[in-house]
């Protein structure tokens, strides 16, 4: 009888990361280590509803030999602060601050970032402004533009007015009013401040961010699909066009960030992990 190999246990600690701190859970890696990756969490309640499937790849690419630390960012999970005092600028330091821990973990490994959509948009954003030298980055459905994705975030708050017993209304124009005068917006759940609000609706779109490392990128489809949506592909042909690396993953699967089921695709896992396997086998 043959046994499974043994899996190491995940390490959960607080990290540092001014202000105050961050909640990490690193997953070790099984045997000779590949490489280190950082998961970078979607918005809002996605990043709850994806908690799982992020849960299943870390510790998918633990096995395959690689460290992966998940971090919560300034104001989100169990890290410090409400979600009202989250910042941009904070969550690209949150990145630096959990790739200098690796690095002081694994010692000098390729760092690949791992990141679900707005997460995506923001490892985009983190690598063309870093020194420090990628192996890959890894983007489940990323958000393609800031402005759009707050305009769509701030729909939930219109679609719940429509249906309070109060008749009360509004709009993704009347909220972006309030923010552009300094308030913060309640929307489902979550308070947006203006500051946060103001850094997504000024945001390069991702197609202009153009990655210095490989890129893996994974888009959600419909069974009978045979490549990535418009959009994505508009903005792949454009890295490519600037010599980027890039290969697209489209895989049937349902949209588990938005589910309000907790949804696992067994085919989006091992997609992942294959592409990470072949990028450190040909390293």
């Amino acid at each position: 009888m043959t046994t499974a190999p043994a899996q190491a246990h995940a390490e959960p600690f607080f990290l540092e990361s001014a202000p105050g701190r961050r909640f990490c859970l690193f997953h070790p890696p099984l045997g000779p280590c590949r490489g280190a990756v950082l998961y970078i969490h979607p918005f809002a309640e996605e990043m709850n509803r994806s908690r799982r499937m992020a849960a299943l790849q870390a510790r998918a690419l633990a096995d395959l030999g690689y460290g992966v630390l998940q971090l919560d960012l300034h104001g989100c999970g169990d890290s410090s602060g409400d979600f009202a005092d989250a910042r941009w600028a904070h969550w690209l330091a949150d990145i630096e601050a959990g790739a200098a821990w690796l690095d002081r973990r694994l010692g000098a490994r390729p760092l690949t970032l791992w990141g679900l959509r707005l997460g995506a948009l923001l490892a985009a954003e983190y690598a063309r402004g870093t020194r420090r030298p990628l192996a890959a980055l890894v983007l489940w459905q990323p958000v393609l533009n800031g402005a759009s994705f707050l305009t769509q975030f701030l729909r939930l708050r219109v679609a719940g007015a429509m249906l309070d017993d109060a008749g009360t209304h509004t709009s993704t124009g009347v909220l972006r009013q309030a923010l552009a005068a300094g308030d913060s917006v309640e929307v489902a759940g979550y308070e947006l401040a203006p500051a946060l609000a103001t850094a997504l609706d000024t945001l390069d779109p991702l197609e202009t961010m153009t990655p210095p490392c490989p890129v893996h990128w994974f888009e959600a489809t419909g069974p009978d699909a045979a490549g990535l949506p418009p959009g994505a592909a508009r903005a792949a042909a454009g890295w490519q066009g600037r010599g980027v690396v890039l290969h697209a993953h489209p895989v049937a699967c349902p949209p588990f960030w938005t589910t309000p089921e907790i949804t696992v695709c067994q085919a989006w896992l091992d997609a992942t992990s294959a592409a990470l396997r072949e990028t450190s086998d040909g390293a």
